[in-house]
């Protein structure tokens, strides 16, 4: 399996974003291993310092921890964690800028409300 990497965002960022998107579909849970380096760095063609660096990100966050010897787990709170990271970044980063493109176009925001509804009946 090989995975098309965005050019716009560094590697080692992109494999963080993985591993959160595989807690939060519960692909990895509470307490659970996740992919070694070598797994992550076989699997997608990547060097290994990559994941290395992807996955510490996580560990700084405290959303993924270390057991000596055997591996990288998934924290308790993992999953909240990443929700609120990502609420966040939604809100400061991806509501501002659909807000400021509205205004660019002259939209009210009940037409944007309605413009929403009818993405989430599709």
């Amino acid at each position: 399996m090989t995975m098309t990497f965005d050019d716009n965002l560094p590697i080692f960022q992109q494999v963080a974003h993985l591993i959160e998107d595989d807690i939060l579909n519960g692909t990895f849970r509470v307490d659970e291993q996740i992919l070694s380096v070598a797994q992550f760095s076989q699997l997608f063609q990547i060097n290994p310092a990559t994941v290395v660096k992807g996955i510490g990100l996580l560990v700084n966050e405290e959303i993924l921890y270390k057991k000596r010897g055997l591996g990288m787990f998934v924290t308790a709170d993992a999953k909240e964690k990443i929700q609120l990271k990502r609420r966040d970044r939604f809100y400061k980063e991806l509501l501002s800028d659909l807000l400021n493109e509205a205004n660019k176009l002259g939209l009210t925001i009940e037409e944007i409300i309605d413009m929403i509804k009818q993405l989430r009946k599709d």
